[in-house]
């Protein structure tokens, strides 16, 4: 392990107002402050890529792809075990930055790096993968191989509400197979979802070229979509733009990989614990203010218990702290931004405007958002349809458990999915009809490890394509050869 660091893993100093492609640079397209979103203090500067910086470190990467590639697997592992070392001896400074940028709290930030890390390690484990070899057939005349090579030059495009771990699962897999990276984390969020990132790399021996971090928006994202040095396309975010991700990179042909939206169902039958389950409901609606994909967006509760569920749902909710995560001993913090805070009072005040009723929360004192409970939510008002994405918890009633699957299974989203109940066959059974990439059992919907096949189905992505091996077949191809020791003849 890599003693405790006297000096940051990052220098204050370096980083201000630059990108970084091969070396801290000028950014083309300008700079601009990085918020505390509790405060809205600055925290620093940040370069904002456009799209000659994408351009630019595009053609850097493609550049320096060979030499990576054919670095051996084992110096590549090397390098990505030793970035995990030194993340860790600065979890500190790492976690705080990420507390700062995304308005999370302290135990947030302890779990991004923690999972980074992780991330980190187990691609370390993946890198062998690269240059493997099957033999098709081999005879004295021919010897017929598929060998499995980097994709080359792969765009990640993280988002701001986890960010170390979203830049993390696809930028750590992606360099250990051997390809090269050009990574845009959200212009909100550009340290913990980039700058630490380079900086344990290059601490690490990562050669220069191989990673490059473009904080920005919209115009960098696209270009990259478009770039023709750029192989395949990584995206994590909403499924709007996932959609415009998937059509602008599918017309140059490249490889994509969307981690999209959710709008996750927490169903808990009439056998089940109402203690521990009000308990995951409550984490799993209101964990980092209800800003994840895969949140509890919809509780659906059996009417046997429901008024239960809903009186413990709701006095837990209510005892809930809020204020700023970097100075108080909070539950939750501050929304990231002024959009969201009108996305979420959007959906709850057109439910409420429908018919349903708020037994506690529905209020906000600027960004920062009471954690609310929804009662009597149909499926027809918005706070049952649409990803929420702020702190509250929608209770649905059900009958039994055919319609609690139809209500499950009504949403264009298939990411995660959570059932309560004693009666672990009967769970079982309704977890095998659900449409969703991830099903929890006694459980919540928020569950993450760098080890599984991560993703979802419908609007929700296109499929378990981060974790483990699944990586190896997400950032490689297969080529097939032939080797003869002589030529032979051909009839014309």
């Amino acid at each position: 392990m890599i003693e405790e660091r006297v000096q940051p893993l990052l220098d204050p100093a370096a980083w201000q107002g630059k990108i970084y492609s091969n070396g801290w640079r000028e950014a083309a397209g300008g700079s601009t402050d990085v918020t505390d979103k509790s405060t809205g203090a600055s925290i620093g500067r940040t370069g904002v890529a456009n799209k000659t910086d994408i351009a630019e470190a595009a053609k850097r990467a493609k550049a320096a792809q060979p030499a990576w590639a054919a670095l051996p697997a084992a110096k590549r592992a090397e390098i990505l075990r030793k970035a995990a070392d030194l993340l860790e001896a600065a979890h500190d400074e790492v976690a705080n930055f990420d507390v700062r940028e995304t308005g999370g709290i302290r135990p947030k930030g302890d779990f991004e790096v923690s999972v980074a890390a992780g991330e980190l390690r187990e691609a370390a484990g993946l890198a062998e993968h690269a240059g493997e070899r099957r033999v098709i057939e081999k005879t004295d005349e021919v010897e017929s191989v598929a060998v499995r090579v980097p994709i080359g030059v792969v765009g990640v495009i993280s988002p701001w509400n986890a960010p170390l771990i979203l830049s993390m699962r696809s930028v750590a897999p992606a360099l250990a197979l051997g390809c090269t990276v050009v990574l845009k984390p959200d212009v909100q969020t550009p340290v913990s979802g980039g700058f630490v990132i380079i900086a344990a790399l290059k601490a690490a021996g990562l050669p220069e070229g191989v990673l490059h971090v473009l904080p920005g928006d919209a115009e960098p994202g696209a270009a990259l979509c478009t770039d023709p040095n750029i192989n395949m396309i990584s995206f994590t975010g909403s499924t709007q733009v996932g959609r415009l991700v998937g059509e602008a990179a599918g017309r140059t042909l490249k490889r994509v990989a969307l981690e999209l939206g959710g709008n996750s169902p927490f169903i808990v039958l009439d056998d089940a614990d109402l203690e521990l389950a009000t308990s995951a409901g409550a984490f799993g609606s209101f964990f980092f203010q209800g800003q994840i994909c895969m949140a509890s967006g919809r509780h659906l509760v059996h009417e046997k218990i429901a008024a239960a569920y809903t009186a413990k749902l709701t006095e837990r909710t209510a005892k809930l702290g809020i204020g700023n995560p970097a100075t108080e001993q909070v539950h939750l913090g501050p929304l990231i931004n002024d959009q969201q805070l009108e996305r979420v009072t959007g959906i709850v005040d057109r439910t409420l405007a429908a018919g349903a009723k708020a037994s506690t929360g529905a209020t906000h004192e600027g960004r920062f958002y009471r954690p609310t409970v929804l009662t009597g939510v149909t499926p027809e008002m918005a706070a049952f349809t649409d990803e929420i994405f702020g702190p509250v918890a929608p209770i649905t009633i059900f009958k039994n458990d055919e319609e609690a699957i139809e209500l499950a299974n009504r949403t264009e989203y298939g990411l995660a999915a959570a059932i309560y109940s004693n009666n672990i066959e009967r769970a079982m059974k309704m977890a095998e009809r659900l449409n969703t990439g991830l099903v929890h059992i006694n459980d919540q919907t928020i569950n993450d490890d760098p080890r599984i096949p991560f993703g979802g189905t419908g609007a929700s992505g296109n499929g378990g394509r981060f974790g483990s091996v699944s990586n190896v077949e997400e950032f490689t191809t297969w080529r097939w050869m032939t080797i003869r020791a002589h030529g032979h003849p051909y009839p014309f």
